[in-house]
């Protein structure tokens, strides 16, 4: 029988997705592809809501400078937990 540290020290072993940078902020996403700006908007607000206003701004920033979705899908996972 495995204990929790086992299976938890398994799992990041197996190549799992690196801790976001703000883990206590959740965004859910999209299931279909929508207009970047709503995703960028809805990871600005809980930012501004949850950390504060440089961090919204700095993300802000950051986003507007990717050259596309998935680089900005990138981002968004290194930045907050996404569901």
């Amino acid at each position: 029988m495995t204990t929790r540290e086992s299976r938890r020290s398994r799992r990041t072993t197996t190549g799992a997705a690196p801790t976001p940078r703000y883990p206590h902020v959740r965004v859910r996403l999209p299931a279909t592809d929508g207009p970047v700006g709503i995703l960028i908007g809805k990871v600005a607000v809980a930012l501004r809501h949850r950390v504060g206003d440089a961090a919204a701004d700095t993300f802000n920033t950051a986003a507007h400078a990717c050259a596309g979705r998935e680089e900005l899908l990138r981002l968004i996972r290194a930045t907050v937990r996404t569901r």
